[in-house]
């Protein structure tokens, strides 16, 4: 006993505060703190950004440049235009994803770099406006191919669509969360069906060239106005086209969630066997702990 009350009274000395608690990293805690679950991998992180472009609006805005763009040509410009600066955006994105690893998005690195006032304002315009009218039109536009084949010979009701729209915004809501697992495997599962719609869409349009209807192809007629060319117009169609790539941005929001952001920001660069990838200026950006 007299043993045991010396082995208590030098511990309490060692340690003033009582016995130390294992709060190391290595006791499994991972230092203590709270951190959203690793579970994206590369495959989920590229049909979170393709499910996100290939939206309503690819078939949806067409129409818009092609009428707002007043020529064929011009309208393939715009497409072209508009897709080199969303690649450039998305490189750009794909650049601070690694460098700012938050999730949040443009809520984490405009707070970062303006402060905590930018931060808040950016993020309470991006839920009171911008987020919700960019999925109330992709609910509505769903809702609308859903219920179009049952009323063949004229418009869907609205209310009709609008009581689906709200179904699948409120069930998209709830999987979202309840798993981030689900919430991949339904990302996974619509743009898998997205991308076999737009390839039945490029095949039937490659028939058609193949049976000689190109004539608004040819260069001579391309850039035939079928109306007066109109500086508003042309912007309008602009802004139809970036509303068609709009998404490239989307998996910053969850970069804490995936498995190995380095990766999917960079798929095809080279690592060696420490884990390191080669930066252009010749040093190593650590991918740290996998």
């Amino acid at each position: 006993m007299e043993k045991g009350a010396r082995h208590r009274n030098n511990t309490e000395k060692n340690h003033p505060g009582g016995s130390k608690s294992d709060t190391t990293p290595e006791s499994g805690s991972g230092g203590g703190g709270v951190a959203l679950k690793k579970e994206i991998g590369l495959v989920s992180a590229c049909g979170i950004i393709v499910g996100n472009i290939i939206g309503s609006g690819i078939f949806v805005s067409p129409k818009g440049v092609l009428e707002n763009a007043g020529s064929v040509g011009l309208a393939l410009i715009v497409w072209i235009v508009t897709g080199l600066i969303t690649a450039v955006g998305a490189l750009c994105y794909a650049e601070l994803g690694v460098t700012i690893p938050k999730s949040g998005g443009d809520y984490s690195y405009v707070k970062d770099i303006f402060g905590g006032l930018a931060g808040f304002l950016r993020l309470w315009i991006a839920v009171l406006v911008i987020y919700p009218t960019n999925q109330a039109v992709i609910a509505l536009t769903f809702s609308n191919y859903v219920l179009q084949p049952l009323f063949p010979t004229c418009f869907p009701p609205e209310s009709g669509l609008r009581l689906l729209a709200a179904i699948c915004l409120l069930l998209l809501t709830w999987v979202n969360c309840s798993s981030v697992r689900w919430a991949t495997r339904v990302q996974d599962i619509f743009t898998a069906g997205k991308l076999l719609a737009l390839a039945l869409i490029i095949i039937m349009g490659v028939v058609q060239i193949c049976k000689g209807e190109y004539f608004w192809l040819e260069p001579k007629n391309a850039f035939e106005n079928f109306q007066e060319p109109n500086i508003g117009l042309i912007a309008l169609a602009f802004l139809q086209g970036s509303f068609a790539y709009g998404g490239w941005n989307f998996l910053n929001y969850v970069t804490e969630e995936l498995v190995d952001p380095y990766k999917a920001a960079n798929p095809g660069e080279p690592e060696d066997v420490c884990g390191c990838v080669p930066r252009g200026g010749g040093g190593l950006r650590d991918r740290g702990a996998k």
